[in-house]
């Protein structure tokens, strides 16, 4: 299992709206990030800087960059640009975090 951290920015008055919408996120979503190897998946949040940070655990790098091109991830991209920094097709914008300590 390969474990992956990232971090991705909030609009400051967009937090509470970016919590309901993944409480819960759509059924549709979570078939498609289990069907691509998804596993142990959260998202915690620093209201202080609003920056989310998620952690994931993958079972191949080619299956998680995969979901990408769903037409499912696509559109909960769109649905979600409104609520956080994104790229110029919706994705979030999101800087890989290295992991530099783990302990099992």
């Amino acid at each position: 299992m390969i474990r992956k951290a990232f971090k991705m920015k909030l609009y400051p008055d967009k937090i509470e709206t970016y919590k309901q919408r993944h409480n819960p996120i759509w059924n549709e979503l979570q078939l498609v990030l289990k069907a691509h190897g998804v596993h142990n998946y959260s998202i915690f949040l620093d209201e202080a800087t609003c920056y989310t940070f998620g952690y994931v655990e993958i079972e191949s790098e080619t299956q998680w960059n995969a979901i990408a091109s769903t037409e499912t991830c696509k559109h909960w991209w769109e649905h979600m640009a409104e609520l956080m920094e994104t790229n110029s097709d919706f994705s979030p914008v999101s800087t890989e975090l290295i992991e530099v300590f783990h302990l099992d």
